[in-house]
């Protein structure tokens, strides 16, 4: 009896696990908001009924998948003793679990709306984590940070760590052969004083035309003008404006043409003479978040050829884009989102990516020369670090609004590389 007993519930485990393994991959595929409880039983061929006899909800198969994966980091720290040094490890080890990456970035993004029923879950996820590093800088290098200026305390280190990593990662699924996520952290740790080096193999080298390519518009997303008479204009900018919203709070997947339709208060059928397709209406948000974007960041363009130029207009574009939560929260879902090679969206935002490389590449190549930055830098990999802060400061924020300025944290990372004064760059 107890034989037969123990075979029904490995039977059963056996089940769960399936469940849980076609769940996650929906999960990254899709968004979780898009993803049904009959979607997963037709993946997983497995009855709806027999997923309900395992799961009640589609929360608590997603609890249950964060649950495993980070119970089995739990383990894996309890095999060594926590520091800054293994952090590398680490990350090579999330790396080396199948869809851990892509699972934890696409939520983070998703989970950045309070409609998430995730959002509790990786509020306290980031602020565990900064709490846990800031303690290990705090034992390992002291409460002041010496070696680097920007680290104004552990906690300061802490948080930008975890932005750099939380980036980093997002950026990796992007461009797997450019980023890796264990190398960079190894450097950006050297530079703050851990020695964390030599256990990291170099990142796979790029064509230096790839690294200064210019941003390509994917070709699923062209621009479509805004043609017609104004009462059509102000109902297409309507209908983009609302869809952006429900975008941000919900994903692309998981919102529907009539649920947008809806909001606007207009039929399907009327949405769809505008635009023809939901991959035509995303194609209208991104513009839209684009112009705002760039309008915001004083359209700096290519006439700005150095690096201190270019961050003197960071701090009040910065705050302006957080003035505006829905922007950055539209960015965070949609970027995460899109991770998955089969999103409409997945190429401009690779094609976003390594545009910004290629610019922040050139200018900090430009600062050395120049002597403003430190000698010795590497210009691709403090790019990438770069680009991996603010995206990763911006997720902390939409979080935990008081938690952090995105502003302070980057002007203060940036400060550490100069060899001369930033000037107007300081936080005001």
């Amino acid at each position: 009896m107890e034989t037969q007993s123990g075979a029904q519930s490995a039977r059963g485990e056996a089940t769960r696990r399936v469940i849980r393994s076609t769940a996650a991959g929906l999960f990254v595929e899709q968004g979780f908001g898009a993803v049904s409880l009959r979607d997963i039983a037709a993946r997983a061929q497995i009855s709806h009924p027999g997923i309900l006899r395992h799961y009640a909800s589609k929360d608590e198969i997603l609890d249950a998948v964060v649950d495993e994966l980070e119970r089995e980091n739990l383990e894996w720290l309890g095999t060594t003793t926590p520091s800054l040094s293994t952090i590398p490890a680490l990350a090579r080890r999330n790396e080396s679990v199948p869809g851990y990456v892509s699972l934890f970035t696409t939520l983070a993004g998703e989970a950045t709306s309070s409609l998430h029923p995730a959002n509790n879950r990786f509020t306290n996820r980031h602020r565990g984590a900064i709490n846990f590093w800031a303690e290990r800088f705090r034992s390992e290098l002291g409460d002041s940070q010496q070696t680097e200026p920007s680290c104004e305390s552990a906690h300061d280190c802490a948080v930008r760590l975890v932005a750099v990593w939380d980036g980093l990662q997002l950026l990796s699924l992007y461009l797997p052969n450019r980023v890796s996520v264990p190398e960079s952290l190894e450097h950006y740790l050297g530079s703050i004083g851990v020695d964390a080096s030599g256990s990291v193999q170099a990142a796979t080298s790029t064509d230096n035309n790839e690294i200064f390519s210019k941003r390509a518009t994917s070709p699923q997303l062209a621009h479509e003008p805004l043609v017609g008479y104004a009462q059509g204009r102000a109902r297409r900018n309507q209908i983009v404006t609302d869809s952006a919203v429900l975008f941000a709070q919900r994903g692309f997947h998981a919102t529907s043409l009539a649920e947008i339709a809806q909001r606007v208060g207009i039929s399907k059928s009327t949405l769809l003479h505008h635009f023809g397709s939901k991959d035509r209406l995303l194609a209208a948000v991104i513009d839209h978040w684009d112009s705002i974007t760039g309008e915001q960041a004083g359209d700096t363009g290519d006439d700005v050829t150095d690096l201190t130029t270019l961050l003197a207009r960071y701090p009040d574009a910065q705050r302006d884009a957080l003035a505006r939560p829905g922007l950055i929260e539209l960015y965070a879902v949609l970027s995460a989102e899109a991770s998955s090679p089969s999103h409409p969206a997945h190429e401009y935002f690779r094609n976003r990516f390594v545009s910004a490389i290629g610019r922040f590449t050139a200018l900090f190549s430009a600062a050395i020369a120049s002597g403003d930055a430190i000698p010795g830098l590497d210009p691709n990999a403090e790019a990438i670090r770069l680009i991996a802060l603010l995206d990763g400061l911006q997720l902390q924020w939409l979080y935990e609004h008081s938690a952090v300025d995105p502003t302070t944290q980057l002007i203060a990372h940036v400060t550490a590389l100069m060899s001369t004064p930033l000037g107007n760059n300081s936080p005001h």
